[in-house]
């Protein structure tokens, strides 16, 4: 990855760094935002946010603070990715019902690879004063003596103060069980702040709105041990103008790697935004200027379409390149505007003859039986653009045309079924 396309972001001064995030409704909360700027201002800083390796991929709600990220690189500063090798394995429990499942060591490691193939798209890593680095924070928390780190950093932490976080909170006036394993795991996440000023001259924290509270304990953890200056920023939780969280599906989380979502997919995706949410969601997760993304806000009606349309090929480009996403564009164009079989779009294997309902189920296409057969019921489901009808549909190899049957879920997805 390369910003080989200056613009207005490019050319921002390192300080503009606070200016354009908020603009583009990255932020929600700063911390001593003055002393902030002030550092801003004096030179380069670096940055981090932590990242636990709970799958082999992130997905779409972890995109706005990948694009915080990128803020920092194109603004002169150094960010900085702290995989969670460490604190995976104790699992934060910030505003979940339950704990997370223990992942082995061999599992973690997998996950953090197939997570890194997703900063390669969006950040530059290297050795030079702004380049990205990617760091573990197993490096130090599995070295930790447990008697040593409560006498040297617990006795920094209030435990009045910590069942007053909301993470903590929540889980308790719920009446859900909070392990000892999980109510460590804000202690870890401010000592990874610590270990990273002290390594690496790391001086900004920034998480999701979720974090704020183990973010406010790193920066007075380095004021009480290090007598040294912090600072913590965090982005604002994003749902849909529906109040949908952003970047669930019926079909579930919507993946940044190629292998769990494909170009086209996530071109779909955005392409399938809430009309009033296309402005703000070109300012998130686009590089467009933003009065340009201001002249999009003002289309009204079936413009609106064409501003999508936009948002989807620019986010899509971002994390798969502009080949990609202009391939993902053409497709869809084909496949709704011109009614074609376009070769690109998404195939499935199957054995015929199959049941439709187990078709869908069987290749995530719907997220259970009864959800096909509700679309099915209501007119839902297409097999070769004509509805399938009956819940007992069986496709059989007099379906096939052209040696595929074009599967249609309502009429912005499609895939193309070949016979095993």
């Amino acid at each position: 990855m390369s910003f080989d396309k200056p613009d207005s972001i490019m050319n921002s001064a390192r300080s503009d760094f606070l200016h354009v995030a908020r603009e583009r409704g990255y932020i929600h909360q700063t911390t001593e935002e003055g002393a902030f700027l002030a550092r801003l201002q004096a030179g380069p800083l670096a940055g981090y946010i932590g990242f636990d390796a709970t799958a082999d991929s992130l997905h779409v709600g972890s995109l706005v603070q990948i694009m915080l990220l990128r803020l920092m690189q194109r603004t002169g500063n150094r960010p900085v990715v702290l995989m969670g090798g460490g604190t995976t394995k104790v699992g934060d429990p910030s505003f979940r019902d339950e704990a997370r499942p223990l992942l082995s060591d061999a599992q973690i490691e997998t996950n953090k690879a197939g997570i890194r193939k997703v900063f390669d798209a969006f950040l530059t890593f290297g050795d030079g004063p702004t380049d990205a680095i990617m760091l573990d924070n197993a490096e130090w928390l599995d070295r930790l003596l447990y008697i040593p780190f409560l006498r040297d950093v617990g006795r920094h932490f209030s435990v009045n103060r910590m069942l007053t976080m909301e993470s903590v909170k929540q889980r308790l006036e719920r009446d859900q069980p909070l392990t000892f394993l999980e109510f460590n795991y804000m202690l870890l996440q401010a000592y990874d702040f610590l270990e990273l000023r002290r390594r690496h001259g790391v001086v900004l924290q920034m998480g999701g709105s979720d974090q704020w509270g183990n973010i406010v304990m790193g920066t007075d953890l380095i004021r009480r041990m290090d007598q040294a200056e912090a600072f913590g920023l965090t982005t604002p939780l994003i749902t849909t103008a529906s109040g949908a969280k952003m970047g669930k599906t019926a079909k579930g989380a919507v993946w940044l790697n190629a292998d769990r979502v494909s170009p086209y997919d996530y071109w779909q995706f955005w392409r399938n935004t809430e009309d009033a949410d296309v402005a703000r969601f070109m300012g998130l997760f686009t590089e467009l200027p933003m009065n340009e993304v201001a002249r999009y806000a003002a289309l009204q009606g079936a413009e609106v379409n064409e501003a999508k349309k936009v948002l989807a090929t620019e986010a899509c480009a971002l994390l798969h390149g502009r080949a990609a996403a202009e391939a993902a564009a053409e497709t869809a164009r084909k496949a709704f505007e011109e009614g074609l079989n376009a070769t690109s779009l998404p195939t499935v294997v199957s054995a015929l003859p199959a049941g439709i309902v187990d078709v869908l189920v069987e290749h995530k296409l719907v997220p259970s039986k009864g959800e096909a057969r509700r679309l099915i019921a209501n007119g839902g489901i297409y097999a070769n653009n004509e509805p399938v009808g009956a819940i007992d549909r069986v496709l059989s190899e007099a379906d096939v045309q052209d040696g595929v049957i074009r599967l249609s879920i309502g009429k912005k997805r499609h895939v193309l079924l070949k016979p095993a």
